[in-house]
């Protein structure tokens, strides 16, 4: 289980990508950062919905109410074209900070005699 202390900088960037590919609501979008990552991640409620209002408040995303059939309307998400310029902005941003900690850990295995 990776602890959200280590995840807490991306969790904006796992919200935003989930958004990009479709409308979906907290529940399911907690569900699947749950599975895409195999279990070793869940998101807690808390987090999640301080990110939905974090995001929601800079214009990041946008909230609306379903009309679901059975039961109180559930409130979806949405990826606002701002929020794509910033998921765009924060996949250059993962891939930099990817790159810098690889050339320390790859470093740190040829060092080792390890070799990948």
């Amino acid at each position: 289980m990776i602890s959200g202390d280590v995840m807490r900088g991306f969790n904006d960037l796992l919200i935003l990508s989930l958004l990009s590919k479709e409308d979906s609501y907290g529940y399911r979008i907690s569900q699947s950062i749950k599975d895409a990552s195999g279990g070793l991640y869940v998101m807690k409620e808390t987090t999640l919905y301080s990110a939905f209002n974090r995001l929601e408040k800079n214009g990041l995303i946008a909230s609306y109410a379903s009309s679901e059939t059975f039961g109180k309307p559930r409130t979806y998400y949405r990826i606002t074209a701002d929020g794509l310029d910033v998921y765009m902005k924060k996949l250059v941003e993962w891939e930099q900070v990817k790159h810098i900690i690889d050339r320390f850990t790859k470093e740190e295995e040829k060092q080792n005699g390890h070799h990948s």
